[in-house]
């Protein structure tokens, strides 16, 4: 047996401790590709705990910031030149590598892949330490604008996040259902340090969430950030998020023609007070189906702000570096160019009203049946005359033909390539209430998408870069993703 240990400073604080052994059987070409193998595991195990092991067939690795073996017992060998993290003056390393037992051959390479480990480990510990802290050290706003609850109160009301009462996961990390000692029924919205929603939207979303009130938007309670917790509070909604039901050929049943109507109306007057009627001027930039939340009466209210952007003064239209959406739901102009507006909201609408009248995603299924979008299928329909054969089947013979017509032409106005024919939100609340659609004017072609797989979206929200190529409008969102909050 073939035995190597040693010790590495990382830090003037920190050592760690590396156990090397092969058996002596092994060939040399064998012996190389046990370390490459051991090597290959560090990058991916060694920076998420202060212990590692690596166990093969005939060799052993072992590491940890802690000794574990004797070195009173071992003599001291040179060891080679290893790579060492470039901090000028502080923090330098000094090496000692000692020999347990008769050390041949291998034992150079033990050392130097020991040498790499712990340099390994050291990088990106200290860089998952950066991230931990600046989201530890967060306190994006105070208690004036929105209450501060400590983490012992969140952790007592979600049975300290028990799996029992897990509602959903994304992304962002996990959904949780709670209830305060008051009674008062919540959903925490539990951030991992590793969330797609980071300390900026998780900032973006408190302060600006306090600030808007309507009741087709989802109330938040409450806010923590404690230690490594970024918690968000918000109103327990038991109806969970419309694609739940919307697109659940069991669960549909329960979206009648009226309930339907609703839905769409509510979420129509919770975009106009966003664009409009409040007295911050917000685009939302993240629609969709999983992001309109339904209440015991199904009343729609739209949630996750973690992407919406405020627009002060005369301020119209912004561009983008961080193209920030669901494919599916995203305006062209803004998928493929960065650009943004009130119009891009529009466009997400539309979508979704389509969705919500035919009952079918704008997403893949939909495309590999139909080898296009449900946008240019319903399109196609609409120019023949036949857009009534979309609509959903469970629907059959319980809605006005008329209605069925005017929210497939609201829809399709929507999502009109031409960002300035597209109707305001107001506009689009007048319509709705209408009762003659033949008013309306008539609807242009919407974006044309060409077929490429590998531009398939997961259907959680995306950052892609701004230069881009959207090629087609694909959304695979999943029920799981984000629910009751």
């Amino acid at each position: 047996m073939f035995v190597g240990a040693g010790e590495e400073e990382i830090s003037n604080s920190l050592k760690g401790y590396v156990l090397l052994q092969c058996t002596r059987d092994l060939s040399k070409e064998g012996y190389t590709q046990c370390l490459q193998r051991g090597v290959s595991q560090v990058s991916r195990e060694c920076n998420k705990t202060n212990g590692w092991r690596y166990l093969s067939g005939s060799c052993t690795l072992r590491f940890e910031v802690n000794p574990f073996f004797d070195t009173a017992l071992i003599s001291t060998l040179s060891p080679p030149v290893s790579p060492k993290p470039n901090n000028g003056g502080e923090g330098k390393k000094k090496s000692k590598t000692v020999n347990i037992a008769a050390i041949a051959a291998p034992v150079s390479g033990l050392i130097l892949l020991g040498s790499c480990i712990l340099y390994i480990w050291w990088r990106l510990r200290r860089r998952n330490e950066r991230r931990r802290k600046q989201f530890e050290d967060y306190r994006p706003v105070t208690s004036n604008d929105l209450p501060f609850m400590d983490l012992a109160t969140i952790q007592a009301a979600t049975g300290n996040f028990a799996v029992e009462n897990k509602l959903g996961e994304g992304g962002f990390g996990s959904v949780y259902k709670g209830v305060l000692n008051n009674g008062t029924e919540i959903a925490v919205k539990r951030l991992s340090a590793k969330s797609k929603q980071g300390a900026i939207e998780f900032e973006n979303e408190v302060k600006l969430i306090a600030k808007l009130q309507h009741r087709n938007l989802v109330k938040m309670l409450g806010w923590c950030a404690e230690r490594e917790e970024k918690l968000l509070i918000y109103e327990y909604l038991p109806n969970k998020s419309l694609d739940a039901l919307l697109f659940d050929s069991e669960k549909r049943v329960q979206l009648d023609w009226n309930r339907r109507l609703q839905i769409i109306g509510g979420i129509a007057r919770g975009l106009l007070y966003l664009h409009e009627d409040s007295l911050l001027k917000v685009i939302h930039r993240d629609l969709k189906a999983s992001n309109v939340l339904l209440d015991n009466k199904m009343t729609p209210k739209i949630s996750d702000f973690g992407m919406a952007r405020i627009f002060g003064g005369d301020e119209s239209e912004a561009n983008t570096n961080r193209v920030v959406g669901t494919y599916g739901y995203m305006a062209p102009e803004f998928a493929m160019g960065g650009l943004f507006s009130a119009k891009s909201d529009v466009y997400s609408f539309g979508v979704l009203v389509l969705e919500i009248v035919t009952g079918q995603r704008n997403g893949r299924e939909h495309f590999e049946e139909h080898d296009q979008t449900l946008i240019r299928n319903i399109w196609h329909l609409w120019v023949e005359g036949r857009a009534v054969e979309l609509m959903d089947p469970l629907l059959e013979g319980s809605y006005p033909i008329n209605e069925a017509m005017k929210c497939i032409k609201i829809g399709l106005l929507c999502v009109q390539e031409n960002t300035e024919v597209r109707p305001t939100m107001s506009l689009v609340v007048h319509m709705l209430r209408s009762v003659d659609e033949t008013v309306f004017p008539e609807p242009s072609q919407p974006p044309t998408f060409m077929r490429q797989r590998s531009s398939v979206s997961n259907g959680s929200s995306s950052s892609i870069g701004s230069q881009a190529t959207l090629v087609h409008s694909i959304n695979d969102v999943t029920n799981s993703e984000v629910q009751a909050r």
